[in-house]
């Protein structure tokens, strides 16, 4: 049995855009980062990712995350970037495009927002097929860690999987996962190869990106 690996997980969130402005459900669609709004976060994730060096990207397919990665400028020469479809944010269905005030009187939203999200969207996702398709990206990047000693990675993703990867190593209610905009989470996790190549995660440290001011001085 090989051997665990240490890795130290950098992710973040797209920068920000029309429909975040307008508070509608995003999902999969393919909306672009809004300007000039987006270039102070943008500007700010940038500067606290200067100096730090990746083993590895890994990036939502969806053209906000990729243009968000562009702005930050994390990629470089040698490093492997992957654009990841499953890394992409929860299928929101029926509710994309939608805000709140549309929705807030159909029942099976309400039923929906009473079940922490873990009832499955009509024409989308629920939050367990979204925890398992994080589930089998995470074993692939157990892969790569063990396969090529990646130890520090990048990734560029959506809201709703930083909440579920909160969720998972912090062990914090979804609702309290929130992230906003072009920021994220550090997590220096352990993973554990196992029998049947299942391993095990543990999560041995957490704090945001970028650092709160307060906690910086």
């Amino acid at each position: 049995m090989a051997d665990g690996v240490n890795v130290e997980l950098v992710v973040v969130r797209h920068g920000i855009t029309a429909w975040n402005v307008e508070r509608r459900y995003q999902g999969q669609r393919d909306i672009p980062l809004l300007f000039p709004d987006a270039e102070e976060g943008l500007l700010a994730l940038r500067e606290a990712l200067a100096s730090e060096r990746f083993d590895a990207i890994y990036s939502s397919d969806l053209h906000r995350c990729q243009q968000t990665l562009e702005w930050i400028q994390a990629a470089k020469p040698g490093v492997p970037l992957r654009l990841e479809p499953r890394l992409q944010e929860l299928n929101f269905g029926d509710y994309e495009g939608k805000v709140y005030d549309e929705l807030k009187d159909l029942p099976h939203y309400r039923a929906w927002v009473d079940s922490v999200g873990e009832l499955q969207i009509p024409g989308g996702e629920s939050a367990a097929q979204l925890r398992e398709r994080l589930a089998l990206w995470l074993a692939d990047v157990a892969k790569d860690a063990l396969a090529h000693g990646y130890h520090k990675i990048l990734v560029v993703t959506h809201g709703g999987v930083i909440r579920e990867l909160r969720r998972r190593f912090e062990t914090i209610e979804f609702w309290d996962g929130a992230v906003t905009q072009a920021q994220g989470r550090r997590w220096q996790l352990t993973y554990h190869p196992g029998d049947c190549e299942k391993g095990e995660w543990l999560c041995n440290y957490s704090s945001a990106v970028p650092v709160p001011v307060s906690e910086a001085l």
